[in-house]
């Protein structure tokens, strides 16, 4: 008892610099997940009011979070002595065996991270990318979810959205419609393309403000091909496609304009003997 009070009496001073070191190490934690706290709450709250997707928005959060306190955790190891070179290395080389092992995975995050800064589409939109047609239904860290015309659900990696190129169909109010009428080389052009103009002028859902064009586009094997392009409006494309379709046909039969179809003549030649 007596060598116990003898080594406490000797050694206080070295005592009271390890307790002060570990109330200052307890301090440095306490403080530090206060911080990254603080950090992942505030860089969230940006995300969000900058219209990130608010799955990102948790996803950096919670990283900045994790790094802060690994962090932290480091640094009172080190007030208190103990030595924290070789905790990173292997806490280094970990990372390094995990980025590695999920590149492809990250390849996603960044991915998607680009797509939610950058916004080429948004949740609704008509979208093809990555070899998939579909609306976008929802944009996740590493994925893209799809539904298809057919109402097929697709999940697309974010990589390989970002990877190919990306056509929005619904990111302008208004869209071209451009058909091809063949009509045969006995028809009447002039009144071909009379008939045609009166069609798109008529229609109800084709912009009048905007210019329509017909003409003559090619000299085909078995047909004159014009050109028919109008405007109209991005949600009433399909509905003008084919009323368009339908409409341009009767026309043409009710005045006699031939649209021909791919044939064949077969000559037969007797030779006398």
């Amino acid at each position: 008892m007596e060598n116990i009070k003898d080594w406490f009496t000797d050694n206080q001073g070295l005592l009271l610099n390890h307790l002060i070191s570990l109330v200052t190490a307890l301090l440095i934690l306490w403080l530090g997940t206060k911080l990254a706290r603080y950090l992942a709450n505030a860089c969230k709250n940006i995300l969000i009011k900058k219209s990130i997707d608010a799955a990102v928005a948790s996803f950096v959060s919670s990283l900045i979070h994790a790094v802060v306190v690994a962090a932290v955790i480091i640094a009172a190891l080190s007030h208190v002595g103990i030595q924290t070179a070789t905790f990173v290395a292997i806490l280094g080389a970990a990372g390094l065996a995990i980025g590695l092992s999920l590149q492809g995975s990250l390849s996603n995050f960044a991915s998607g991270i680009l797509i939610t800064i950058f916004r080429p589409f948004k949740a609704g939109d008509f979208i093809e990318a990555g070899g998939v047609a579909g609306v976008v239904k929802e944009i996740q860290i590493f994925s893209t979810v799809l539904t298809t015309p057919d109402n097929k659900y697709v999940v697309v990696p974010n990589a390989q959205v970002t990877g190919s190129p990306i056509t929005n169909y619904s990111r302008h109010d208004i869209r071209r419609l451009d058909l091809v009428v063949g009509v045969s080389y006995e028809a009447d052009l002039q009144k071909t393309e009379s008939v045609l103009r009166d069609i798109l002028s008529k229609h109800e859902l084709v912009l009048q403000d905007k210019d329509f064009t017909v003409g003559v586009a090619a000299l085909a094997d078995s047909s004159v091909n014009f050109n028919v392009r109008s405007w109209v409006n991005t949600a009433d494309y399909w509905t003008v496609f084919y009323d368009l379709n339908k409409t341009i046909k009767m026309e043409l039969e009710r005045n006699d304009i031939a649209i021909p179809f791919p044939q064949m003549d077969v000559h037969l030649h007797s030779e006398k003997s």
